[in-house]
């Protein structure tokens, strides 16, 4: 159980060859298994469907971000027109 195996190439024509002088097995290949996930029958219902929510959510998401882009905006030129009036209070005392 716990003697290391030496591993083997397996080639597509099903034969396989051993790096190192060691023995083979010879196996027959397991049969395929079909899936136990049922799989998704797409309709045009369904697929105009998930067209339509994916265009919603990617013009929700583009407002969203549109508009901290905007809040971004705002606030820099708040900021800036407050500097520009502290700015010229602060030289008019020196005066």
């Amino acid at each position: 159980m716990l003697t290391p195996k030496i591993p083997v190439n397996d080639q597509p024509t099903g034969q396989t060859i051993p790096l190192s002088g060691a023995t083979v097995e010879h196996h027959q290949a397991p049969a395929p298994v079909a899936s136990q996930r049922p799989t998704v029958q797409l309709t045009p219902g369904s697929l105009a469907l998930l067209v339509g929510g994916g265009s919603a959510a990617v013009l929700v998401i583009g407002t969203v971000l549109v508009s901290m882009l905007l809040a971004v905006a705002i606030t820099a030129g708040s900021l800036a027109i407050v500097a520009l009036v502290v700015r010229s209070l602060m030289s008019q005392e020196r005066k």
